[in-house]
């Protein structure tokens, strides 16, 4: 067969594979707008259950615009811009205007990546404030969750008249789909909520999964707590592998990601008749393949189709290392194997930030083991993060084949763009 590009990095990695019982599964193939600007101009001016934002902006008025940290392909440099021009065409002046980084527990970005981010004008320009989601004087409290426990969200944001969000839509491995209600919870919400929305119960949850919204308790809390925030307005995007927008979806919250997630489900879902022995694939390449905490979504979408027993290769740049911010390679350092994992997390009364990937990533290793390729990690950080170090995924599946005779192989070029299932 002929070479397979995988997503790694800013570049991506050319694997060659033998031409016999390997399978490569990508999601549908959506070119790029012919014209991202006017495409987002219009869904400004067109928007789904809600006037258009001109009408909906007042010069008096003050507005916060929530944007994705640097751990998502978000197009922010290409897509912020318009949605600020319009906003000046209602003459709402730039002092009037904060932009929030939502960075839910993730570290703050420093200058150089805001700059890279949202590009030198806005830095420049505009306000932005980087959310900080333990700082009690800038939480405020919006509503009560499954727990019982209050939520706090970003006090600049709510203090705004107008309030906006901005992602982009995509599976994820335990909210059903990114976008819509998650740039308010986790991404600007208070520790303990997010903490509450990710344990191990919401996170064991069998409906906690890819491509599950309705039914899902970590989705339907993030978009009771989004509810009670009021949101004014959001706006979404879809992104093919080049990250070119795909689609635009604007307006009410509710209604403007509803029409996204059918939008990304339609190309994103790929079925197989049974599952794989290997399966290899990537973590959408940069930037959510900068450190092993963010590969655990790979992971989880190839566990959705490798036989039990079976073998997952996962490809991820690794650059921000395992990393050694936040609790995940503590707790994963800290435990004996990925069983001990899962029992302490599943203690009565255990509470960590960062504990989600570590349980997914147990749970994926319950059914398969994992093999890693990471630029930016030793193989003995590796073997301490309980996964197996992988330096040629040519040698690697070979290997395997020559163990198990006859294995099948699935490879998923882009990672978790695409969300495979046996059906």
């Amino acid at each position: 067969m002929p070479p397979v590009h995988l997503a790694y990095g800013r570049h991506g990695l050319t694997v060659n594979l033998p031409d016999n019982g390997v399978t490569v599964i990508e999601p549908r193939y959506v070119p790029g707008l012919p014209d991202e600007a006017s495409a987002i101009r219009q869904a400004l001016c067109a928007p789904l259950g809600s006037p258009p934002l001109v009408e909906l902006v007042r010069p008096a008025d003050t507005v916060a615009v929530v944007f994705s940290d640097i751990t998502r392909p978000m197009p922010n440099d290409r897509v912020l811009p318009v949605l600020l021009e319009e906003l000046a065409r209602a003459g709402v002046p730039d002092r009037h205007i904060v932009l929030i980084n939502a960075l839910a527990t993730h570290r703050p970005q420093t200058e150089a990546e805001l700059r890279r981010m949202l590009g030198d004008g806005i830095v420049e320009r505009y306000r932005i404030l980087q959310h900080n989601a333990w700082e009690e004087a800038n939480l405020v409290p919006v509503a009560t969750n499954r727990a019982g426990r209050t939520v706090r969200v970003n006090r600049a944001y709510m203090e705004a008249s107008v309030r906006i969000l901005t992602g982009f839509i995509e599976p994820h491995f335990f909210a059903g789909f990114s976008g819509g209600p998650k740039a308010v919870l986790p991404g600007i919400a208070d520790g303990e909520a997010i903490l509450d929305n990710h344990g191990p119960a919401m996170i064991a949850h069998p409906q906690a999964t890819w491509a599950v919204t309705e039914g899902n308790p970590i989705w339907e809390e993030m978009r009771d707590v989004a509810r009670a925030t009021a949101p004014t307005f959001i706006l979404n995007v879809a992104l093919n592998r080049e990250r070119q927008v795909t689609a635009v979806f604007a307006g009410e919250m509710e209604a403007a990601h509803r029409a996204g997630v059918a939008f990304v489900r339609e190309h994103a879902m790929r079925p197989v008749p049974e599952p794989f022995d290997i399966v290899v694939t990537s973590n959408s390449g940069y930037p959510l393949d900068l450190n092993l905490y963010q590969a655990v979504k790979g992971m989880s979408a190839a566990a959705q189709i490798v036989r039990p027993g079976g073998d997952i290769i996962v490809v991820a740049e690794c650059w921000d290392g395992i990393p050694d911010h936040g609790e995940y390679k503590r707790l994963l350092w800290e435990a004996r194997s990925p069983e001990e994992l899962l029992a302490r997390i599943g203690a009565p009364g255990f509470r960590c930030q960062d504990s989600w990937e570590a349980q997914i990533q147990a749970q994926i290793q319950r059914r398969a083991r994992v093999h890693v390729y990471a630029g930016g990690l030793t193989d003995e950080e590796l073997r301490r993060a309980h996964v197996l170090p992988c330096r040629s995924v040519e040698e690697t599946v070979a290997r395997l084949r020559r163990e198990h005779p006859g294995a099948t192989v699935a490879v998923l070029p882009d990672g978790p763009q695409t969300v495979p299932y046996v059906g």
